[in-house]
């Protein structure tokens, strides 16, 4: 399966779908390409250095959302990709582009959906006192982080966190997560019946 990442910052998930999936010749993936918003991406660079092809389209490039989405897409089809992976990409698609991949995009969250979505899940996390946030890989849909969840894994918030020991914490479970899903869609293993996402026995 030809896959696309689509990152803004420095690309930890990226690393862990390039380590664990790319060059592992038996997992059935393929990274075709790494599209970035910002020229300064370190997921840029690491997708070089993977001998992966990269393409910087930013919004400002553009007269509107519509053709931002466009020019994605039409590198997403020059690329034969089939399924888009969304590892922290910091621009909303509009309802139209997500129509056309629909089913096809999935992205993953530092919360367990649907609690604390949005761009700010880990203080509004810690903020509210919870006792276990997580991570949540699931399709993108026309709302805000409200697609069907394909799976979750909870990560505990001990007394003592800041941002940046839960985080941390967090992203050792994404970098296990995000590659079995997408080891996952790349053996056809996924079911959506309603807002349910089945995974079926390989």
């Amino acid at each position: 399966m030809k896959i696309a990442v689509l990152a803004s910052g420095s690309g930890t998930n990226l690393q862990a779908l390039i380590d664990q999936l790319h060059h592992d010749k038996n997992s059935g993936v393929e990274i075709a390409v790494v599209i970035s918003d910002r020229r300064k991406a370190y997921a840029l660079t690491r997708a070089k250095e993977a001998g992966i092809p990269t393409h910087v389209v930013r919004v400002r490039d553009f007269p509107d959302r519509d053709a931002f989405d466009a020019e994605i897409s039409k590198i997403l089809d020059r690329y034969e990709v089939e399924l888009i992976i969304l590892a922290g990409f910091m621009k909303l698609f509009q309802p139209a582009f997500v129509r056309k991949y629909r089913n096809r995009i999935i992205n993953i969250h530092p919360s367990l959906l649907p609690a604390f979505p949005g761009a700010h899940s880990v203080p509004d996390t810690l903020a509210y006192g919870a006792k276990i946030s997580g991570v949540t890989v699931f399709f993108i849909d026309e709302g805000i982080d409200t697609g069907p969840i394909i799976a979750q894994a909870s990560v505990p918030v001990f007394d003592d966190d800041d941002e940046e020991s839960l985080f941390k914490r967090i992203h050792i479970e994404e970098h296990k997560l995000y590659p079995q899903v997408v080891r996952w869609c790349a053996a056809g293993r996924l079911e959506i019946v309603g807002r349910k996402v089945l995974v079926k026995e390989s």
